[in-house]
């Protein structure tokens, strides 16, 4: 059977290149197709006890069986232009989710608009900043990558149950990708609710939830060299400068 599998981050230097046609035998497990990726790229070991899959967009275990035609993806641990604006349903009393990822700078004060309404008692933004060093080296830009369809998904996932959850009226979540300078916005998020303290709340977990789910990877470039990051704070180095 023909699968398509794509590699994301770290995994992607790893095997050079992005994506490939791959024919595995009928009745194959993600388990198997790791064992005959790792018998060709040894490298992949040291990932083994942090790496991620999904199959059709959504995240599985090992034992996972596969099917003609699936897409999977070997993922790094995410380290936190398409878009889509979604109204839930009636059950989620039709609150407002807008999620987007961006190659272009994010305008925060243009979702605070999109979202705002006059019965909204608070409105909460976080941004995420591309700083200047990273583990006591100076930090020259940032790279972001995403699996994007998927990410699209986990994004909306995420709002679906900070609605659920919190007592809030709108949540919008912007992620840039590409090039970052410093200094510039690499995330954003605003939640507007009738009270202060739903929003507050609602912020805070909708940035740790998707720096948990929503695979997204960052790369960090320095004078000397360029490391991704896994998860929080954890890196991998990279032959690429």
């Amino acid at each position: 059977m023909q699968i398509r599998v794509l590699f994301f981050g770290m995994l992607k230097d790893v095997v050079g290149r992005a994506e490939e046609a791959f024919e595995l035998e009928p009745g194959s497990d993600v388990a198997r197709l790791f064992e005959i990726y790792l018998g060709r790229y040894p490298e992949l070991e040291r990932h083994r006890a942090s790496l991620l899959f999904s199959r059709n967009r959504e995240f599985v275990a090992q034992s996972q069986r596969l099917e003609e035609g699936d897409e999977v993806a070997f993922l790094p641990p995410v380290s936190g232009g398409s878009s889509r604006v979604t109204e839930l349903s009636q059950q989620s009393e039709q609150t407002r989710l807008i999620f987007r990822l961006t190659r272009e700078p994010i305008d925060t004060s243009a979702l605070v608009r999109e979202l705002q309404r006059g019965e909204d008692g608070a409105v909460v933004v976080f941004e995420g900043v591309a700083r200047n060093h990273s583990k006591g080296r100076p930090t020259r830009f940032l790279e972001y990558e995403a699996y994007e369809p998927m990410a699209l998904e986990k994004m909306r996932e995420v709002g679906e149950e900070l609605a659920q959850q919190f007592s809030i009226d709108r949540v919008g979540m912007i992620h840039r990708l590409g090039h970052l300078e410093i200094g510039e916005a690499s995330v954003v998020i605003v939640v507007t609710s009738e009270h202060r303290k739903a929003a507050f709340d609602a912020c805070r977990e909708a940035i740790d939830r998707l720096k948990r789910v929503v695979p997204i990877w960052k790369k960090e470039y320095f004078a000397d060299g360029a490391v991704w990051v896994e998860g929080e704070g954890s890196q991998s180095s990279s032959p690429t400068l």
